[in-house]
């Protein structure tokens, strides 16, 4: 029983191991009978491989930010032109300065220009702002959409 015990520990520490590596590691491994690949890129890339986070800036404030599956409030969509791009921007500025406590992204999805606001990981949080913007009279056709949203994480 004692030896099961062994050899099943050992299988599993060198499960973990192979398990640490990283797809670009993996790939590098030596192995007889099988060819060889190798890979040119920056370090800095090498260092997001399997990487959660993204660094803000190079200045190394102490923040990351986690990507996640969240919802945000859609205050402007327009088509594909200059006068909807304009205007996406102009609402953007609007929210900045009436709730500058919010993230504002605006950003050309195809086949429209797209201004939304916040980082809220639940659809509550995202009602709770969606009233504020609707109150404020300024943004009429709001609406909640699911995306990948930022979550900041102190460090």
């Amino acid at each position: 029983m004692m030896k099961y015990l062994l050899l099943l520990i050992f299988f599993l520490s060198a499960a973990g191991a192979n398990a640490q590596q990283t797809i670009v590691e993996s790939l590098q491994t030596r192995r007889a009978g099988e060819g060889t690949v190798t890979i040119h890129q920056d370090a800095s890339i090498a260092s997001l491989i399997g990487s959660r986070y993204v660094t803000n800036g190079a200045e190394g404030n102490g923040q990351k930010t986690l990507k996640a599956k969240g919802f945000r409030v859609q205050v402007y969509a327009g088509n594909n032109s200059r006068v909807a791009r304009t205007e996406a921007n102009v609402t953007a500025n609007k929210v900045k300065e009436a709730f500058p406590e919010m993230p504002v992204y605006t950003y050309f999805q195809p086949p429209r220009w797209l201004c939304r606001v916040g980082d809220f990981k639940t659809i509550e949080e995202a009602h709770a702002a969606m009233r504020k913007l609707k109150g404020s009279g300024e943004f009429k056709e709001v609406s909640i959409v699911r995306e990948q949203i930022n979550i900041v994480i102190e460090e």
